[in-house]
């Protein structure tokens, strides 16, 4: 048996196993284990420990389980409902103004946790009854909730940024000030499609619902509750920028101020931190077994040269290499319908990064349009994680189906932003350089 026909197996059995509805660590542990007994024998399963070793060992990783914990005691700290009423208040009068302050909020979790279910189960709970309490488009305020809260893919400190840096070996502070603009970019455009929809369609938003009167002594009261996520962003983006902590180490920076928010919020309690805890073991031990599958299945990838025979097949192609980055993005936008996004960068950065280098790309360039298309898979249907984490908290009468309807507008501007960032890739490596 050659090779090539035991990629051509292993990539077979993947989808099908995949198809199946098995669990993703398990399909790549179940899939390492099999052909490494049936390509080098018992002796060789030494590989796996090899590689279990190395992602335990990783300090780099030790940054998922503290940004989790962060994002899960800000959940419960009452930290959201403060941001939100703020800009209910700040927003109210401007044509599509809930809508906006939604992308606000979603825009300032993600520089407070990185996470994305988070952000999408918070302001599917607060934000969409009250924007469809003043008669908003159901499907204008779903679509502003379930692209918003794939911001914290982007904008820093991003877990998926964490785990790509990992993957592709390159820096994490790089690669979190890289998703800045990009980020501020896709916000921009979200908040002027909403405006701009609720400017020609104002029975879609409620105007008519909205106070005549300003309350300025509110409004400036409410600015209160930026005090504390200011606070906390600084403090874990500072300390990274300026060289006084790493990565790791501003997590631990964010958990503190997370904690001190509760209690400042007097929302402090040992159940509610137990609560955080067990979410946090939950959700880090399954990034932790994916990519420990992963990275075994790639080991063996590898170890048969599988990388090596893909970049030959590449390189005899003779086609202009923008055209071979195009076709990687139709790849991972084709497995974000199947794959998470950490199952898509554990799989493809170890195969995809050297092309890009021999290609003379940019890493840090490639690695923002990786983490673009992996925010477009969290929002495309029928599988992105998005659509499922709002689904959960959906009013009675409302479907699937009309989720699936209110993102394609959205999915549209994620795609011409991926194509902007690739014709001009100064957008990303601009404040990185700097």
């Amino acid at each position: 048996m050659t090779d090539g026909s035991v990629l051509w197996m292993m990539f077979g059995s993947l989808l099908v196993l995949l198809l199946s509805g098995m669990p993703l660590a398990f399909v790549f542990g179940s899939l390492a284990v099999c052909f490494t007994l049936l390509l080098w024998g018992s002796q060789a399963l030494t590989i796996m420990g090899v590689q279990i070793f190395s992602v335990m060992n990783s300090e780099l990783l030790l940054a998922v389980p503290l940004y989790v914990l962060m994002a899960n005691i800000l959940q419960r700290s009452g930290v959201i409902e403060s941001l939100y009423k703020a800009m209910e208040l700040w927003f109210a009068r401007l044509p599509g103004g809930l809508g906006v302050g939604t992308i606000v909020i979603c825009m300032l979790m993600a520089a407070m946790t990185g996470i994305v279910g988070a952000a999408v189960a918070a302001m599917g709970i607060l934000a969409l009854p009250s924007m469809l309490e003043r008669n908003y488009n159901t499907r204008l305020a779903l679509g502003a909730i379930c692209a918003g809260g794939t911001l914290g893919i982007l904008i820093p400190p991003s877990v998926i940024s964490i785990i790509y840096a990992s993957a592709a070996q390159i820096s994490v502070g790089k690669m979190f000030i890289g998703g800045v603009v990009p980020g501020l970019v896709l916000g921009g455009f979200y908040c002027c499609y909403i405006v701009i929809r609720s400017a020609l369609h104002n029975r879609e938003t409620g105007q008519s619902n909205q106070p005549a009167h300003i309350d300025w002594q509110a409004r400036l009261a409410s600015l209160r509750s930026l005090v504390l996520p200011s606070a906390i962003i600084f403090g874990m983006l500072g300390s990274i920028y300026a060289g006084i902590a790493t990565p790791t180490e501003a997590a631990a920076v964010g958990v503190f101020g997370a904690i001190v928010s509760m209690l400042v919020e007097r929302k402090f309690s040992l159940p509610a931190l137990w609560s955080a805890a067990m979410d946090t073991m939950s959700i880090s031990a399954m990034i932790l077994w994916i990519t420990i599958g992963a990275k075994i299945f790639v080991a063996i990838f590898t170890g048969l040269g599988g990388a090596d025979m893909l970049f030959q097949f590449i390189e005899g192609l003779h086609v202009n290499r923008w055209l071979v980055v195009i076709a990687m993005m139709g790849i991972l936008m084709f497995l974000g319908m199947f794959l998470d996004e950490i199952g898509i960068i554990l799989l493809c950065v170890p195969v995809f990064l050297p092309i890009i280098n021999a290609l003379h790309f940019d890493p840090l360039w490639f690695g923002i349009l990786f983490l673009v298309t992996a925010q477009m898979a969290y929002i495309t249907p029928p599988f992105g994680y998005t659509l499922f984490y709002l689904k959960g908290v959906l009013p009675k009468g409302i479907g699937m189906a009309e989720v699936y309807r209110a993102i394609i507008p959205f999915l549209l501007l994620q795609i011409t932003a991926l194509a902007l960032f690739m014709i001009w890739p100064e957008l990303v490596t601009w404040l990185p350089r700097y």
